[in-house]
């Protein structure tokens, strides 16, 4: 059970604090209603400040340096060489329309720690954001950084999107003695979608040939037939840290299998949440529920799981941004690990666990489930990237903070200049509660519907839909009046589209300090308050308990609270 901690908050590991228990999902193009391209990221950590990035694009001398920190630790690492220009970037995506996100399945212990390494993932991340214009580029990018100057996080799966493609990364480090990393980058094919949640998902993999290339063979990569590309030692570094047998064919080599072997943990924590993600748009997930639980792993003899789910599916429909967002506020409803279902949810069925979360009876140990929405999000995305449109149009960050579940994506263009005031970088902290800060806005809000959830997250969710429908059709006005700006001049347009987006994201952080106030007013104490037209006070009602928490009451308590006749 330890990887189920691995894969739970945020964990620690030679002295450095990593972000974990995160979940991207992949759309190319013919899988969206309106043909973008789309990947989503929850930055899932319990000490992780929910804010909005901003890098604007620059011009720097020659010679200048950059100085190197780890991503949310902040501690130093090192330098790098600055490059001539950098683009300007929004969250995880850049003005190019380029999006990165990411989750941490760490892997193999003996690969974590890389002494003199300077390039953690958050870094790799949003150094790539700055200097490649499309998720090619972004991968030359991001393997060129760890050779040169190695990695230091231990095992990371990527997603990168462009305006026409979608790509899946995965890399861990080398170890003590080496440098860099091995890692292996496939292109969703157009059509499908993909997922990964904390556990390695590429298996065995195309090698050299027309459309799979090794990293000595780098720059063929903007060959578009070109849908494979893996670092060249990946299969042999494994051969010689004994990973993968001396004597097996390197056909048969699976890189998930070999450096992130899934155990219960990390089917039951990790990939059902891609499960949950493929049963919403496929009818062919039920056979793999026991793998996904970790109930049901076959392997072979070399302790390969047999029964692993597709790296990615073709979905049955289309999907638009409004439903994408909905994809990432799953509590495995309709299953029979129903978050809600269970005692664990108390009478108000609250889809939620508080940590730990896993425990121990007469000595055997159980699990409470992880599912994709979960409160200790820090921020989350869906990103849009829309080839039909020029980059300062098309490319946009649906953004939010805190539990997705209760949060409200809003539209950034990624051409902006500047982020909202309340979602901005250095507005509040996890030490510092201001009520400026959209993070702990909502997080005043989703607590205090955590309390009775089924009673208050109603009004929560209604909103919710309500604000991004809206935002949705205001996205598309703007579209056309940004367009319209384009023609006459790009600084205007730019400028156009940052207002818009900062405006939008500061009155969505009032509109939910007041919604606050509202259902605190409505909901305190334990009661339910209906304004009543012409009175002074309020109709005070009260939901009654379900029968089977009362029942577990009585069997507690026996008759010591029955009433005597």
């Amino acid at each position: 059970m330890k990887k189920i901690f691995l894969f739970i908050g945020v964990i620690v590991a030679a002295g450095q604090t990593e972000l974990s228990a995160c979940t991207n999902f992949l759309f190319t193009k013919s899988t969206t209603r309106d043909g973008s391209t789309s990947v989503t990221y929850a930055a899932d950590s319990h000490a992780l400040f929910g804010e909005l990035y901003h890098w604007p694009a620059a011009d720097w001398p020659e010679g200048s340096m950059l100085n190197i920190y780890r991503w949310h630790s902040g501690e130093y690492l090192g330098q790098i060489p600055q490059v001539r220009h950098t683009y300007n970037v929004i969250g995880n995506m850049n003005e190019h329309q380029l999006a990165i996100g990411e989750t941490t399945y760490g892997g193999r212990p003996e690969l974590e720690n890389q002494s003199g390494a300077i390039m953690d993932y958050g870094s790799l991340i949003y150094i790539t954001l700055q200097r490649a214009a499309n998720a090619r580029e972004a991968i030359v990018t991001m393997v060129e950084l760890v050779e040169k100057y190695g990695y230091a996080s231990s095992g990371e799966s990527f997603s990168i999107s462009d305006p026409d493609e979608v790509w899946i990364m995965e890399m861990i480090g080398k170890g003590e003695g080496e440098k860099g990393a091995v890692w292996v980058a496939r292109m969703v094919p157009d059509g499908y979608v993909c997922a990964h949640a904390n556990q390695a998902r590429i298996t065995t993999f195309p090698l050299d040939g027309k459309t799979s290339i090794s990293s000595d063979k780098l720059k063929n990569i903007y060959n578009k037939e070109v849908t494979t590309v893996y670092a060249k030692d990946v299969v042999s570094f494994a051969k010689q840290k004994n990973f993968y047998p001396q004597q097996a064919k390197n056909s048969d080599f699976s890189f998930s299998d070999t450096y992130n072997p899934v155990d219960f943990g990390g089917a039951r924590g990790c990939e059902i949440r891609v499960w949950a993600f493929f049963n919403e748009l496929s009818s062919d997930m039920a056979p793999y529920w026991g793998y996904a639980t970790g109930t049901d792993i076959k392997r072979d003899e070399k302790g390969y799981a047999l029964n692993r789910m597709p790296l990615w599916i073709k979905p049955n429909r289309k999907a638009d941004v409004l439903e994408i967002m909905d994809f990432m506020r799953n509590h495995l409803e309709g299953t029979e690990l129903d978050m809600r279902k269970d005692p664990g949810a108390g009478p108000y069925e609250c889809p939620y666990r508080w940590r730990p979360m896993s425990y121990t009876v007469d000595g055997k140990e159980y699990v409470m489930e992880r599912a994709t929405a979960t409160q200790q999000t820090a921020f989350s995305f869906v990103s849009q990237s829309r080839s039909w449109l020029p980059d300062e149009v098309g490319g946009i960050l649906w953004f939010g903070v805190d539990d997705a579940a209760s949060s409200v994506y809003f539209p950034m263009y990624t051409a902006s200049t500047r982020t909202p005031a309340s979602f901005a970088a250095g507005n509040g902290s996890m030490n510092q509660f201001t009520g400026d800060a959209a993070f702990w806005v909502f997080n005043q809000m989703t607590n205090f519907a955590y309390s009775r959830y089924n009673v208050i997250h109603p009004d929560i969710r209604k909103k919710q839909k309500d604000l991004e429908t809206k935002y949705l059709a205001y996205s598309q006005v703007t579209d056309a009046a940004a367009m319209s700006l384009m023609e006459q001049n790009r600084e205007t347009a730019v400028e156009f589209l940052t207002d818009f987006s900062c405006n939008t994201g500061d009155q969505l952080t009032n509109t939910w300090r007041d919604l606050y106030g509202t259902l605190f007013a409505r909901y305190m104490d334990g009661n339910i308050r209906t304004i009543v037209p012409g009175e002074k006070d309020p109709k005070v009602t009260n939901t009654p308990h379900p029968e089977a928490y009362l029942r577990s009451i009585i069997e507690y308590m026996g008759d010591k609270q029955e009433v005597v006749k």
